[in-house]
C-alpha cells in the first residue's frame, strides 16, 4: 500500500493506493459514511489479490476512529448537502487514478455514502468503465442530468431503511432514461450495511448479512469479468 496525498479545496487528502501490475482493472474505492477504515483496506487488499489496482479515496480529508461517527456523519453531511461540490471532488480523485491506471479500464465501486458517490461519477456522464454500488443511496443529484457512459450494477437490501423500494425503482428509471447498461441485484430480508461485519447492531436496518454479502461479491466479480 502506498499513500497518494492531494490537495483540493484547501483540503489534504490522502488516498490509498494498492498497486497491481498488469491490472485487470484500476478501481476507484469509495468508503463508507466513516471515510477510509480497515474495512475499505480489507475490501482494497481482497480486489488486489484478485489482480485488482485498488484507489481507496479520501473525501474528507481526515481519519475517524470508531466512535467518531457523530463528526463522519457531519463531513458526510456536508458533501450530500452540496452534489455539485461533491462531484467536483469525485472528478478531481478519478483525475488522480487516471494518472495512475495505466491502460486498465477504470471501475468505481463504493460502499453506503460510497455506492451514493460512484452512481454520481456515473450521472456525471464521465468515460469510465463501470460502477458498483453495494448497499448504496439512490437519491438523484438536482444537477442537469447526462447520458451514463459507464456500466452500472447496485447491490442492495430491500429492507434497507436509507433506501426504500420506491427509490430503487425511481434510480431503475433514472439509468434507463440516462440510456446506460444497468442492473440492480435486490437481496430479500437483507437490510443496509450488509458487507460490513461491524455493522450489525449500529442502528436499526443496518445489519451484516453473511449470504448476501457472499452474493454481492460474486456478482462484483462477475461483473468485473466482463469489463477486463
Amino acid at each position: 500500500m502506498t499513500d497518494i496525498a492531494q490537495k483540493w479545496d484547501g483540503k489534504r487528502l490522502v488516498h490509498e493506493w494498492f498497486a497491481h501490475g498488469g491490472a485487470r482493472t484500476a478501481i476507484l474505492l469509495c468508503p463508507t459514511v466513516m471515510g477510509v477504515t480497515d474495512l475499505e483496506r480489507g475490501f482494497a487488499r481482497e480486489l488486489n489479490a484478485k489482480g485488482h489496482s485498488v484507489l481507496v479515496a479520501d473525501l474528507y480529508g481526515a481519519r475517524f476512529a470508531a466512535a467518531q461517527r457523530a463528526e463522519a456523519s457531519v463531513a458526510m453531511g456536508a458533501l450530500r448537502g452540496d452534489r455539485a461540490r461533491l462531484r467536483d471532488l469525485l472528478l478531481v480523485v478519478l483525475d488522480e487514478l487516471r494518472t495512475l491506471a495505466g491502460t486498465a479500464p477504470i471501475v468505481a465501486v463504493g460502499f453506503c455514502f460510497g455506492g451514493q458517490c460512484v452512481l454520481d461519477l456515473a450521472r456525471s456522464g464521465t468515460d469510465i468503465a463501470g460502477v458498483a454500488s453495494f448497499h448504496g443511496l439512490f437519491d438523484p443529484p438536482a444537477l442537469p442530468p447526462q447520458p451514463i457512459k459507464a456500466r452500472v450494477i447496485a447491490f442492495h437490501g430491500w429492507d434497507d431503511p436509507l433506501a426504500r423500494p420506491v427509490s430503487v425503482v425511481a434510480l431503475g428509471e433514472e439509468l434507463t432514461v440516462a440510456g446506460c447498461d444497468w442492473q440492480v441485484h435486490g437481496f430479500g430480508g437483507v437490510g443496509h450495511g450488509f458487507t460490513n461485519p461491524r455493522a450489525t447492531g449500529a442502528m436499526p436496518g443496518i445489519k451484516f448479512d453473511e449470504t448476501a454479502a457472499r452474493r454481492s461479491w460474486a456478482g462484483l466479480d462477475q461483473f468485473l469479468g466482463e469489463i477486463a
